[in-house]
């Protein structure tokens, strides 16, 4: 019998540093005793003062190397021989044991001068940027709910949120959250169709501000597992696709002209019957079946001629 275990996600532990200056002050007075000793220890023939400085002065070399500082919105994650031993979150100069690992720098999507600089700076020292960040998706060519084929692009505003998820939970972070949004995307396009749905059926073109809703939910499902919050995802192209784009442009030419038909006729059938009802109760003139069929044709095609009409006017009646 096969037994499955499910990995429990890793969870940040904030720690403090111990005080960047202080640290600095103590160990370059250490570094300026053991520089003493050297030549004292020479003068008096001691060997013992000599070592004694020289053990000492490395020692300060060596932790002078657990200086580091952090800036707004930026936070260490701490690793000794591969263990975790917490995150430091606080700005300023702090000093921690020299040996803790300085991570690998790693460069997502594209390289260029600006991510390899930004990469060195935060990877460097298993740095991580807690600023807000944006990502201005790519347009994406897939098939909406109908299968008809669509371009959509979309921007999502994110931050990392627990370091400890975000380092150790997945491979690299920022290759994750590009790999998801695009994937939601992908999927968010599937259930909705481009416009022209049913009654009161959300569409990705009518309907912006709940499709938007509906892709921070599902990113914010799929990230959390890395640690990263979604503070905003909206859409910021949405197109037929090239191929169907004039006919589905006729089309919904097509569909506004029966819109506008259909209310021009229902406010024509609306004016002749209330002409009928005032011309009765009024008693101006007294129109029989006929002559209320004609008169009922004659407004309509007033009423519902697309030109300019010119009326003609008969001197006889409509039986002679």
């Amino acid at each position: 019998m096969e037994i499955k275990t499910q990995r429990m996600p890793n969870q940040e532990r904030v720690v403090k540093a111990a005080n960047g200056w202080l640290m600095l002050v103590l160990l370059l007075l250490a570094a300026v005793v053991a520089i003493a000793c050297i030549p004292f220890g020479a003068v008096l023939a001691k060997p013992a003062i000599v070592i004694t400085g020289a053990i000492l002065f490395a020692i300060t070399m060596v932790s002078l190397g657990g200086l580091f500082s952090l800036q707004p919105n930026e936070a260490r994650v701490l690793l000794l021989f591969g263990k975790y031993k917490g995150t430091v979150r606080e700005s300023g100069l702090h000093w921690a044991n020299p040996f803790y690992s300085n991570g690998n720098v790693r460069v997502a999507g594209k390289p260029d001068a600006q991510a390899v600089a930004a990469a060195v700076r935060t990877a460097g020292r298993n740095k991580i940027s807690l600023r807000a960040r944006t990502l201005n998706g790519d347009r994406l060519k897939v098939n909406d709910k109908r299968g008809n084929p669509i371009e959509i692009a979309a921007v999502v505003v994110w931050r990392v949120e627990d370091t400890a998820q975000a380092k150790f939970d997945v491979d690299n972070y920022e290759t994750y959250v590009t790999t998801q949004s695009e994937s939601a995307l992908r999927h968010l396009a599937s259930l909705y169709s481009y416009d022209g749905g049913e009654d009161n059926e959300i569409t990705l073109r009518s309907n912006v501000d709940e499709v938007s809703k509906a892709l921070r939910e599902e990113l914010e499902e799929r990230l959390a597992k890395a640690g990263v919050r979604v503070d905003e995802a909206r859409l910021t192209h949405l197109a037929y696709a090239p191929e169907i784009a004039q006919v589905m442009l006729r089309r919904q030419q097509a569909e506004a002209v029966i819109a506008a038909r259909q209310k021009i006729v229902q406010g024509a059938v609306s004016m002749v019957d209330l002409a009928l009802k005032e011309l009765a109760e009024k008693e101006v003139v007294q129109l029989d079946g006929e002559r209320r069929a004609a008169m009922v044709s004659n407004l309509m095609v007033v009423l519902c001629s697309e030109s300019e009409v010119h009326p003609v006017v008969n001197t006889g009646t409509l039986y002679h």
